[in-house]
Parts: structure tokens; sequence; C-alpha cells
């Protein structure tokens, strides 16, 4: 049982001083500088937007520092399956770009749908 278990420890110890590791403690930790500073909303505020005004769900979210600015990027995948992407200002919500077939909700469908989009 040991033997098998050294190499595994050896795997995962290399795995996390790898450059890529290292870089995603990193940003892992620019990030949080950034809620903590009030730079950046928490995702958690803005996926809610993002569920309330477009059809679909989350299932992806990333983000990153681009050219001075705080973005995320997150894919949404709406009830006809064509997943789209868009872009948000970290620090205000709002949307910078879009791309695919973004599936607005109508403003009577929010109100009908407060905390209940799907």
């Amino acid at each position: 049982m040991r033997r098998r278990f050294i190499p595994v420890l050896a795997s995962v110890a290399a795995l996390l001083a790898s450059p890529v590791a290292a870089q995603d403690r990193r940003d892992h930790e620019r990030a949080r500088a950034a809620l903590e500073a009030g730079q950046i909303r928490p995702l958690s505020e803005l996926l809610s937007e993002v569920e309330r005004r477009f059809r679909g769900r989350v299932i992806e979210a990333e983000l990153e520092f681009d050219d001075g600015q705080w973005l995320y990027e997150i894919k949404i995948l709406p009830p006809n399956g064509r997943v789209f992407n868009i872009e948000l200002d970290a620090a205000s919500g709002t949307l910078i770009r879009s791309r695919g077939p973004v599936q607005e909700r109508s403003a009577g469908e929010i109100q009908n749908n407060r905390g209940t989009a799907r």
C-alpha cells in the first residue's frame, strides 16, 4: 500500500509545484484581493442578475484581468441548447459584449419569474 501511495504523493507535489499551479494560486489571490478591495462584485451577485436577465442556465464562469479591467466571462445554456457567451465588467456588472445566440428575457418575463428564473 505504501509503495503506491508514495508515487501519488510525489505526483501531487510535482503538480502543485508546477508553474501552472503557481499561476492559478496567484490568480486566485489577485481575485480575492480585488473582491476585498471592492474592485469587483461577488460572482454570486452577478450570477443571480444574469439568470434573471437571460434565458438559460450558467454553465461556466471565469474571472479575467484584461487590459487593466476585471471581466467575468460567462457561458449560458438556453432552452434551445445553443450556448452563448457574455462578458461583464466585474466591477459594475455592465454587459461588455456577447457572442452567440443571446436570449434575453422580456420585461414581463423578468417580472413574472423573479427568483425562479432558469
